[in-house]
């Protein structure tokens, strides 16, 4: 049992054979073998498989569900549930937790491992500063958790663009959407499909360079905005669009 007085003796690199990885923005990857029967029938998943991937983080949601649309392409693994918690450490945003299902551990490890190499990739299109965020992801194949997430149609391109303060995101997206011929799919607002985040998020698809460029046009407008309130944004990794 561990000493509750002298948490310091924890070792860092987690042993737990549940315990997959970490990456940035406080993410953390796990797997569940065999999960309880009795939790399983509490859970109200779409399929209760047996053996669970876990994907969890506390700022930034996206970036994480782009990164497990990719998973679930390269393995025989389903996303199964897909969550948005309000959260980002007292940020305007979201956190998220994503449950990937198979039939096989070893498959849903392998997803959940390819799920943070790419988190890392797509953290750098979230933008924090003392005054809001800007989000923002493209996909050129949308798959499954994307299409659970925000209707994105399997296998065509995706852009995503989020702003904080919600009033930032509006115009963002006002003039994505007036500079490339993209279809709006999602509108969400904090009282709209939201968990009450004070953001607006507009998801859009059609061509991949009119996608593509409406991605870039939002990002431009949103960090133009966001540096007007004062302070400047940083990014946990390197920007990829």
């Amino acid at each position: 049992m561990i000493d509750v007085n002298n948490l310091t003796q924890i070792p860092t690199d987690c042993s737990m054979t549940e315990f997959v990885g970490t990456t940035v923005l406080d993410t953390i990857g796990l797997v569940i073998p065999g999960i309880d029967d009795s939790l399983l029938g509490q859970m109200h998943l779409k399929k209760p498989y047996k053996s669970l991937g876990l994907i969890s983080s506390r700022t930034g949601a996206a970036g994480q569900i782009n990164a497990v649309d990719e998973a679930v392409k390269s393995t025989n693994t389903k996303v199964v549930s897909i969550e948005l918690p309000r959260d980002t450490k007292g940020w305007g945003g979201h956190g998220c937790f994503i449950i990937i299902g198979g039939d096989n551990v070893s498959d849903v490890r392998r997803a959940v491992e390819i799920s943070l190499e790419y988190i890392e990739k797509y953290a750098g299109e979230l933008y924090i500063s003392q005054a809001g965020h800007l989000e923002f992801t493209y996909s050129a194949n949308a798959d499954q958790a994307l299409n659970m997430a925000f209707d994105a149609p399997i296998g065509r391109p995706f852009g995503f663009f989020c702003g904080s303060p919600a009033a930032i995101g509006l115009v963002m997206a006002d003039l994505a959407v007036k500079a490339s011929p993209v279809e709006v799919i999602r509108y969400m607002t904090p009282d709209q499909g939201t968990s009450h985040s004070n953001e607006v998020i507009v998801a859009v698809t059609g061509d991949a360079s009119a996608v593509k460029n409406a991605v870039l046009t939002a990002r431009d407008a949103g960090l133009r905005l966001l540096v007007s309130m004062g302070s400047y944004p940083e990014t946990p990794s390197k920007p990829f669009l």
